[in-house]
């Protein structure tokens, strides 16, 4: 008589190690990425900054350096500085061992980058807007909605934070990391696609239709990923949890094969 419910259990208790294990996978994968990323913004940013080679930012960005405009200049220069900061310090949010070990550092650079995703979102809306961007009105569209749906998920998670409603607050906070690492997403899902359906649907100008569609799913995909895995995760079941967690396991070889591509084909050809 109680059989079945004992195996029942341990199928639940089964697929949440595995979901689990999923999203430690995408994780991981995540962090990879993003520390190649920063170091690149680095190395080549930061480089033709100190060397003053700024119109180099013109061979990889559309309406970067422009001799003569200061504030634009200016604007793009924080841009560019803060997201070395987001893509270095967003990551160690996400290291259980840091947040149990280290709550005073992950207070404090959780406040560090919530300034710095409100900052970046501010100059990339004056950039985009002020200087355009690859792909015409609809990325800049994409781009706009994915800073105004970071400032709503960072209100939310420093509301929850000082409420302490730390559940919710972890909630919000995954959803305000997703947005800001929207541009690091935009890169790998393109490389990924290219990799796997060559250049169709990119376009000539960089307007095609994937491009467009892009725009917006480099943040509403892994928003809905996040989202199937809070459902997983708060409603456990044993056939729930196997299709997330084998979602999250496409994912993350997606997100790898992806930020590989990144690394080859838009990072390191810039460094040489």
């Amino acid at each position: 008589m109680t059989a079945t419910p004992l195996v029942r259990n341990a199928s639940v208790v089964d697929a949440r190690k595995s979901l689990r294990a999923s999203v430690r996978l995408w994780a991981l994968v995540a962090i990879a990425g993003q520390a190649a990323f920063a170091l690149y913004i680095a190395w080549f940013y930061g480089g033709s900054t100190i060397t003053a080679r700024y119109q180099r930012w013109n061979d990889v960005l559309v309406g970067g350096y422009v001799p003569g405009g200061t504030i634009g200049n200016l604007a793009l220069g924080a841009h560019l500085l803060l997201a070395f900061v987001i893509t270095v310090s967003g990551p160690l949010q996400l290291i259980a061992a840091i947040r149990r070990r280290a709550p005073r550092f992950h207070r404090w650079n959780g406040r560090a980058y919530v300034a710095a995703a409100l900052a970046i979102t501010l100059s990339g809306l004056y950039a985009v807007w002020t200087r355009g961007t690859a792909g015409g009105s609809l990325l800049r569209v994409g781009i706009s909605l994915d800073g105004l749906l970071l400032v709503v998920c960072v209100a939310l998670a420093l509301g929850e934070a000082r409420a302490r409603r730390f559940a919710s607050h972890r909630r919000w906070a995954l959803r305000a990391f997703l947005l800001a690492s929207g541009v690091w997403f935009f890169r790998v899902g393109l490389m990924f696609w290219i990799l796997t359906a060559g250049p169709v649907g990119i376009g000539a100008d960089f307007d095609g239709p994937f491009v467009r569609l892009w725009s917006f799913g480099c943040y509403l995909v892994p928003l809905g990923a996040l989202q199937l895995y809070l459902w997983a995760e708060a409603r456990p079941a044993a056939t729930r949890g196997y299709v997330t967690a084998a979602i999250m396991t496409g994912l993350a070889i997606a997100t790898g094969a992806g930020a590989v591509g990144a690394v080859m084909g838009m990072f390191l050809p810039h460094l040489r």
